[in-house]
């Protein structure tokens, strides 16, 4: 029964029905998305859902070169690539990982204790990322960590099904206060129509939106900035504010440190939006990259003229459902 022929007929079929099956669930997934662009989202989808076929070919390909079907080097070639693949699809994007860079906010002196910021961003809830079982890690982790408050920075969504409060419910569990801005998936730019759907689910599992308002601590101030892209960044009044404490600035596009004026304490602005470059690969990334911030940040510490800005990579997916050699990350600032 399982000679050659059989194994290549059941291969084939198993190929074809999981290739049906991903059609469904793709087709699924896009009548339940907040979006206007549903063939979009159908598209997208059929990318993340015709993934699964990675799995059985990484073993066929095994199968192949063995008996021949292949030669060493096709069964090689196609044993790597999908090998990659599978990794950066169903592996790398559930390696979350945590980070810790030190920061002294005053450069006169260190801060009387210091604080624990947890640094989130992209979680991209929507079509490829920040469902259930990442969004329990995340906050697995807050927990475990015990930072003295939650930012996120921005990009939320991802064209996301139309359950959104039900999907961040778990957010309610974090053991610190959390405190959000918008970013460009957020605000259309680009994205769809779901900034009503966002406030909402925000609002109700505890999440506070600080765009434009100002959050006092003993030994710091933390400033929510709105999205460089979509026209809210905005900080011409901010030498009018108080200046007898640092600034921390929660902003999701790091370029938007440029726009920051001089003040009298140098502040520290937290962004998110690159991704890291999401998928790390020779020059093809560095070229996106310039497109993505023009300032050319991808990840971790950048100091400016007036500002200095660190960048997170982020959690989340977006474009194509893969993460490689670039793991989500929650980044701990430690303010000192």
């Amino acid at each position: 029964m399982w000679d050659s022929n059989s194994v290549l007929f059941y291969f084939y079929l198993g190929m074809a029905i999981l290739a049906i099956w991903a059609v469904a669930q793709a087709w699924s997934s896009q009548s339940r998305t907040e979006t206007i662009h549903p063939f979009k989202a159908f598209g997208h989808l059929l990318a993340f859902y015709f993934a699964y076929l990675l799995i059985p070919l990484v073993f066929f390909s095994i199968y192949a070169g063995w008996t021949g079907y292949y030669s060493l080097h096709e069964a090689i070639f196609v044993f790597l690539l999908s090998g990659v693949l599978t990794y950066a699809r169903f592996i790398e994007p559930h390696l979350i990982q945590v980070k810790t860079t030190q920061y002294q906010i005053n450069a006169d002196k260190r801060l009387k204790q210091p604080v624990k910021i947890a640094l989130i961003a992209d979680l991209h809830i929507g079509l490829f990322s920040g469902h259930e079982r990442q969004l329990r890690q995340i906050v697995h982790k807050l927990n475990h960590i015990q930072p003295d408050l939650v930012v996120v920075a921005g990009d939320w969504t991802y064209e996301p099904e139309n359950k959104l409060a039900q999907e961040l419910a778990v957010l309610k569990e974090i053991h610190a206060p959390v405190y959000s801005v918008n970013g460009n998936h957020d605000e259309q730019y680009p994205g769809p129509p779901i900034r009503e759907l966002l406030h909402y689910a925000l609002q109700v599992n505890q999440v506070m939106d600080i765009e434009g308002q100002i959050v006092e601590f003993e030994e710091f101030r933390l400033l929510g900035v709105g999205d460089l892209w979509a026209g809210k960044a905005d900080m011409r009044s901010l030498p009018d504010l108080p200046q007898d404490k640092p600034w921390v600035i929660l902003s999701h596009n790091p370029d938007t440190v440029d726009m920051i004026p001089k003040l009298p304490t140098r502040p520290l602005m937290l962004s998110g939006h690159t991704h890291g470059g999401q998928v790390e690969l020779p020059w093809l990334t560095n070229y996106v990259m310039k497109k993505v911030s023009i300032l050319g940040h991808k990840k971790g510490m950048y100091r400016h003229e007036h500002a200095d800005v660190f960048v997170t990579v982020g959690t989340g997916l977006v474009g194509v459902p893969f993460r490689f050699r670039v793991p989500p990350t929650i980044d701990i600032i430690e303010l000192i």
